[in-house]
């Protein structure tokens, strides 16, 4: 918490508006999600589902495609907890080595709907009930209370939205002392669009709040038509994952309940394509030395966009920077890969975002 709120020089000369990025990315574990898990699992704590440092020791069961399993392992690790985190294989490296060297035990599932048991939500789900069932059945009385399991459930725990209602949302308020025109986020889960964005219209209710939207993802369809689906799944397509996108971190398929939490805060939603993506990505590097993960940027090119739309000056409007591109190296910011992919890596010299975006 208490992440700077910097402005983005290069995007603000260029759209009149000053463009802030909120430096989520300088959390101890490197994302946004450092918030969410320390929430839940304080709360879990405070509630007696878990205690530190037992014998057996308690463990934290999430499923993620990766900031979320990082942010638990760290945390679990210093508090005195096992982290056992349930992700897709086809997750960047990087994310899954993080946690495993920070002791996490690490279950690779190969990508399937939500509806199918062996979804990572699902596998964590029920790896988490038969662990607390094992532990409860083995232990004697004088072990009684350790070896608990705790679900984190990310995407239906209401702590999620509560862990940005009280601390991001204020946070922002307060670093633009109450003058902000819009906020502008993706959705992984819904939860710190929800928890920001319905702190912020408690404090404004003119504030804009602009949910932007990845490829794969049914985020905008929702907004906009009032059904969740993707282009791809209007096609006819079978795909092979639920998104369909080099970007990692954000999109959604499904109404959960911490994005369900902010359907009647959004007031517009902004495709973003993976071309866009990777070439802002490049550009942000070149002329802020921002070194940014997948969503971030995807965040900074709804926020151009957005802007573009007015004819105003000097207005604020904040976006998240939730994540570093240190875990994006083999993927996102592996030119070879990302060539190999069909995407070009534009040549920033003579670039215009203003005609380009």
């Amino acid at each position: 918490g208490d992440t700077p709120l910097i402005r983005i020089k290069c995007l603000s000369e260029l759209t009149g508006f000053d463009i802030l990025g909120k430096c989520e990315f300088l959390n101890p574990g490197g994302s946004v999600k450092d918030r969410v898990a320390l929430k839940i699992i304080q709360n879990a704590e405070r509630e007696g589902k878990i205690s530190r440092n037992t014998v057996p020791r308690c463990r934290i069961f999430e499923g993620t495609s990766g900031s979320t399993g990082i942010s638990l392992a760290y945390i679990a690790r210093s508090l005195g907890y096992e982290a056992e985190i349930v992700l897709p294989d086809d997750t960047a490296t990087e994310k899954s080595e993080l946690m495993s060297k920070m002791g996490a035990t690490v279950i690779k599932v190969r990508p399937v709907g939500i509806a199918n048991r062996l979804h990572y939500v699902n596998v964590a789900r029920e790896r988490s009930r038969q662990f607390e069932l094992n532990n409860i059945n083995d232990q004697s009385s004088s072990t009684k209370g350790s070896g608990r399991s705790l679900f984190v459930d990310q995407f239906e725990n209401p702590l999620n939205l509560i862990a940005h209602y009280e601390g991001t949302g204020p946070e922002i308020w307060k670093q633009t002392k109450g003058k902000i025109f819009g906020f502008v986020s993706g959705v992984g889960t819904g939860g710190t669009l929800s928890g920001v964005g319905g702190f912020l219209r408690s404090k404004d209710p003119d504030v804009k709040i602009i949910v932007v939207d990845p490829p794969g993802s049914g985020v905008f369809n929702k907004v906009k038509e009032g059904v969740m689906f993707s282009e791809t799944e209007v096609e006819g397509k079978r795909r092979r994952h639920q998104m369909d996108t080099v970007v990692e971190g954000i999109g959604l398929n499904r109404m959960t309940y911490n994005f369900t939490r902010s359907i009647d805060l959004i007031d517009d939603a902004i495709k973003v394509t993976d071309q866009e993506a990777i070439t802002m990505s490049r550009y942000i590097v070149q002329k802020e030395g921002l070194f940014l993960g997948s969503s971030s940027i995807v965040n900074l090119v709804g926020a151009l966009k957005f802007c573009k739309k007015f004819n105003l000056e000097r207005l604020k409007v904040v976006c998240i920077l939730c994540d570093g591109g240190q875990r994006n190296l083999s993927k996102f910011w592996n030119d070879d890969y990302l060539i190999q992919k069909g995407f070009r890596i534009d040549d920033h010299l003579s670039f215009d975002p203003i005609s380009y975006f």
